[in-house]
Order: structure tokens, then sequence, then C-alpha cells
């Protein structure tokens, strides 16, 4: 007798060996045909896996999160099994799942999108005939014998440890796979081929190019027109595209990953500076600034030389080695070292947004999401053990207030200790406590994620979500017992003895150039009034009324407004359309009657226009609404 435990605790018993399909079918068909895999004693496998002994037992349908990624990876093997009968000589390396879908190496002839319909095409085919699929087990001798004729799967096999080796097959088709998959083929109902793009095998310049074939499957079609829609949304509103419509940065092969930001593009990042200086200032911080280049010896002391240091660019100054800064907490701890401290004045709060450089691979550069020279907001508040909490606290209230001016969401995930770490378990536990004491006197529901911490110490990292529900690692907060007994760093306490500082270092928005990338493509271009890099566009109807429309900018730049003339020898319209393509929140139309009334007709961004407005309430109420920083269009 089996005895499968469910997870409402009931027990089901079986007289021979079964399988999660099976199990499946003992409550009903309709779960039965749904069933995707099964988790037995908290292990995901496939649902047609023998089950000859008593277990306690999850089955996985389409509607568990895990299901998905398990069809994704048979999605994977479809696309191959077609590309195979469609190009004879193919040769496969692996096929992974990945965010978004899932993609296949494959050593063959160059293939494009348009090579898509047709696998595409035999993709249904595949799927229609509902293959089972079927693992098999076998000695790791006869896997290199069965893959005679596959070099890449010999070469992996050939790295795996002597013992049992898994593949999986699907009609004439075979991979080697740890698995789990569906039960059959008719489980992948829903998908498209995405992309293809070159990649090495095993990330060797040196060896074979594959074409690296992207698709994504789902189980409904609607899910996968959703997801279309979504790509689509999102590749409207990709900052790279967006930033150089707007003509606000730009990249060049003289600097690669270092983006150069234009005129426009520099107005949207002072005022968003400017906004965190104000933050910071009233959040009872000071805004320090450290060198860009520094010698080896502080790096080296600092731990980044042992540590760090492929990911650093380096010169030779005066015959001694000096690094570029890759992060600004360095040159921070030397400014606190430079002078003698008192309990007193802790906590010090001290921030920097600091010009720091990272050697990045070519390959993984994006736009402003992923840079090699990028100003990170840091900051390093020093203070006594009692003061952890209320800090942690304060920054999260400061995190809180920053990103809902944005209209940004967040939640927040703690992170524990390591395996790997440095410090004592009572400095561990003190620094743990306070985290998770902030935490919960903050009130929001946190993750925890255990042993994720950094080595130095555990860490609070926030990810924002932004207006297509995305989510994005920016801020963290960590507590550092590594760089305060590194330095030495110290002060004296109300015995009159020298005490160890508690160090949070935390960054808010992260680094500057990738938080104005998720801006671009959070507003999809279109940002608030008080971002936005022309406020105000002005629109003379004729030659004759160019001057005043000049005097009138003039005037309302002298109110603080960032305000453009349009005196093209344009049509009124084409002006106003491409004012509106540059996202310009208000536009207005100078004639002949504005000009003897006093007023303005004004159109924002929305289409609306209202006419007769007075000069003087337009800037009244265009000047509240920046002062507010609100996120809503401007209306009159």
């Amino acid at each position: 007798m089996i005895n499968i435990t469910l997870p409402d605790g009931s027990i089901k018993p079986f007289d021979k060996p079964t399988s999660g399909v099976e199990v499946a079918r003992s409550i009903s068909e309709g779960l039965a045909r749904e069933t995707v895999a099964m988790e037995i004693d908290g292990r995901l496998v496939d649902a047609t896996r023998v089950i000859a002994n008593d277990v306690t037992l999850r089955l996985i349908t389409t509607r568990d999160p895990e299901a998905l990624e398990v069809m994704r990876h048979s999605a994977a093997h479809v696309m191959a099994q077609a590309i195979l009968r469609l190009h004879k000589e193919a040769k496969l390396t692996i096929g992974p799942v990945v965010e978004e879908g899932f993609y296949y190496d494959i050593d063959m002839a160059p293939v494009s999108e348009e090579d898509f319909p047709a696998i595409e095409k035999e993709m249904k085919t595949i799927v229609k005939a509902k293959l089972p699929i079927v693992r098999r087990e076998v000695p790791k001798r006869e896997a290199m014998a069965f893959y005679k004729n596959e070099p890449y799967k010999q070469e992996m096999i050939a790295d795996l440890e002597d013992g049992t080796i898994s593949f999986y097959e699907q009609g004439e088709f075979s991979d080697l796979c740890r698995g789990p998959h569906v039960p059959h083929t008719g489980f992948v109902r829903a998908f498209k081929l995405m992309k293809v793009s070159g990649a090495y095998w095993r990330a060797d310049q040196s060896r074979a190019q594959l074409q690296r074939i992207y698709g994504t499957a789902f189980f409904d079609k609607k899910d996968l027109k959703a997801h279309l829609e979504f790509l689509e949304e999102a590749r409207r509103r990709n900052h790279r595209r967006v930033g150089a419509a707007l003509g606000l940065f730009s990249f060049h092969d003289e600097a690669p990953g270092m983006p150069f930001f234009h005129a426009k593009g520099m107005v949207v990042w002072n005022a968003l500076l400017d906004y965190w200086r104000e933050a910071h200032a009233a959040a009872g911080y000071v805004e320090t600034k450290t060198p860009l280049i520094l010698n080896r010896v502080l790096w080296e002391r600092s731990g980044h030389w042992e540590n760090y240091r492929e990911n650093m660019y380096f010169t030779e100054i005066d015959e001694q080695a000096y690094a570029v800064k890759p992060m600004n907490c360095p040159g921070g701890m030397l400014i606190f070292k430079s002078q003698p401290h008192s309990y007193r004045e802790l906590p010090i709060r001290a921030a920097e947004v600091g010009l720091v450089h990272r050697h990045e691979l070519s390959g993984v550069l994006a736009g402003l999401f992923r840079v090699r020279a990028f100003h990170q907001d840091d900051a390093h508040i020093f203070m006594t053990p009692e003061q952890i909490k209320a800090e942690i606290l304060g920054v999260l209230h400061l995190v809180e207030e920053i990103y809902s001016t944005f209209g940004l969401g967040f939640h927040l995930e703690l992170s524990t200790r390591p395996e790997k770490s440095i410090g004592s378990d009572a400095q561990w536990e003190t620094a743990t406590s306070g985290l998770r004491a902030a935490l919960d006197a903050y009130g929001s529901d946190y993750i925890i994620n255990e042993g994720d911490g950094a080595f130095y110490g555990p860490k609070i990292d926030v990810h924002i979500k932004d207006a297509l529900q995305r989510t994005w690692q920016c801020g963290t907060i960590q507590l550092d017992m590594a760089l305060p007994e590194r330095f030495d760093l110290s002060y004296v306490g109300a015995d009159n003895e020298k005490h160890r500082p508690i160090m949070i270092h935390r960054t808010v928005l992260g680094s500057i150039e990738r938080f104005l990338g998720i801006l671009i493509e959070h507003f999809a271009g279109k940002f608030p009034l008080w971002l936005s890099p022309v406020q105000v566009n002005l629109l003379p109807i004729n030659d004759e009324l160019a001057p005043w429309a000049h005097a009138v900018k003039a005037e309302l730049r002298a109110k603080g407004l960032r305000v453009e003339v349009d005196d093209r020898t344009e049509s009124l319209n084409r002006k106003i359309r491409e004012a509106q393509l540059q996202y310009v929140p208000l536009i207005i139309a100078l004639g002949n009657k504005e000009k003897d009334a006093g007023t303005f007709s004004v159109r924002t961004l929305d289409g609306t226009v209202r006419h007769d407005v007075a000069q003087a309430q337009f800037v009244a109420r265009v000047k509240d609404h920046i002062a507010r920083r609100l996120l809503d269009p401007i209306a009159f």
C-alpha cells in the first residue's frame, strides 16, 4: 500500500505504484488534464514520475506559478524539435527558461525573424500531436554513446559527474535535460518566437558562434496576447528611443557605456537632483564630495582591491597605482576619520552624489540601465547601536516620500547573514534585529531572503514598481560592519572611551542614470510639469508677433519657468503637432487678440484648449503646480 498525503492533510491510498497524473485523475479528469508537474516532499518533478513510496505530494496545475516555467522549458524542446525537422544539420546546445520565456542556442546556419513562421508552423504540428514527453535515465557511458553525433551534448555530458544521466524524449526528438517537463507537448498552447541573436558557445569568443532563438509561451492565448501588448507598450516607452527623440542623452563609440547628457537631459537631471537635495536637507543630511581617483592603498584597506579589482579602472601617478572609484564608500570613511567625533554628534548623515566607474562587459551594457560611468546617490549614516532602529526607520520614510513623488510603488525585502560573512554572531544579531525592528515599526509587509545579505552585513532592498507594474531594485539599506572596522573609525562615548560606530550604507535612487531611464519609461517621456525639460512652448501665429513672443518668454523665464519660442515660418498646426511630439506640457498660441487682451490661449498635452487665460493667473497656477511637484496634468 502506498499512501499519498495531499496539501490539505488528507491521505489517498494506492495499492500499487502510481504517478502524479493518476493521483490527479483519481480526484477528477479535469484536474488530470491541467496537471503540469508535481512536488514530492518539496522537490519539483514530472507529473508522470512513478511514485513507489509514501510521499507528501502537491499537484502543480496550469494555475500555479511554478507551472509556467515548467511549460516554457518544454516549449524550448518543442522549438528545438521543430528546428531539427527543418534543419537536419543543426546541432543543439542548451535551451533554458528565462524571465519572460525561453531560448535555445543552436549551431546552425544564420536565421532571421523571416524564418520564424515556418518554425512556428512546425511547432504547432508538434503541439497538436500531443507527443508524450518521457524521461529516461541511463549511465553516463550510455549517454555518451547515445549522443555520439552531438559534440555539444558530449561535451556537456563529459563535464557531469559519473552516474545516472537524464534526458527527455518526445517522438523522434531527445534532449539531455534535468527536467521537469509537462506530460505531453499539447500543454504548449500559446507561443511565439520573439527574436534571434548571436551567442558564443559557453560565452567563449574563441568557440563557435551559435544562433540564440528566443520565444515565449503561455497556457492561454489571452495571456500571450496581453504579454505581446505589454511588450509593445514597453517598446514604445523604451528609454533609449524616447531619450533620443526628446534629445535627452546619447552614447558614442568614443566612450562606450558612458552616457552624454544633452541640454534638455541636464534640465531633467538638475530638477531631479534639486528635489533630491531638498528632501535630504529636510531629513537632516549634509552633502559631501570625494575624489574620483584614489590611491591603491585605500582600495586595499577597503577590500575592493582583493574582491572587486576586475570591475575597476586603474591609472598610475608619480609611479604609484591609483584606481578610479567604483563606489563612494571608502572616501566617506576618510571624511569621517579626518576629525574626532563625540556621541553627541551622532547620528551623522552624510550623502554624496558621486561619479563612479565600473568595468562592465560590453555585452551587458543596456542604455542607461547598465553603464560604465554613473552617479550613485550614496549616503553613510554613522550612529550608536541604540540609534539603529530610528535611523533605519528614517531612511524608510525618506524612501517613501521620494518614490511617492514620482508615483512609484515599492516593496521591501530583508536579506540576512550569508554563509560567508565577517563579524561576530553578536554583531550580526544586533544588526539584523535593528533592521527587523525598523521594518516592523514601519508597518509594511516585507519578504525575508534568508542568507542573501552582503558578506559585511544584513540589508533591506527596496524594489520599486513602475507604471507597467515592472519591478526595479533601486534603493538599498545596508548595515556595514566591515568598513568601520577596516578604517578603525571611532567616536568618544558618554563614558569618555572610544567606541566603534555602527554604519548604514544606503541609496534611494541608486544609479541616477538608471533611475532616469526608469522615469523615462514610467512616464513614457511625458514628464510631469516640474520635471519637463521645456514647460511652456510659445507659438506666435505670424512673424510680426515673434518679438512679442520673445518678450513673453523673457518675462516667464524671469518667473522661473522653462520656456521656448517656436518662431519658424511654419503653420500653427504643424508647430502644435511638433510640440506635442516633444511632450511639452503647455503650448500657448500667441495672436493679436491675446496680445491686445494680455491673455493666453493655453493647450495642455491632452489636447484641451483654454482661451482667455490671464497671464498673471497662468503664472500663479503654473508656479503652484511646479512648487508642489504634482503628477497630475495641470488644468486651467
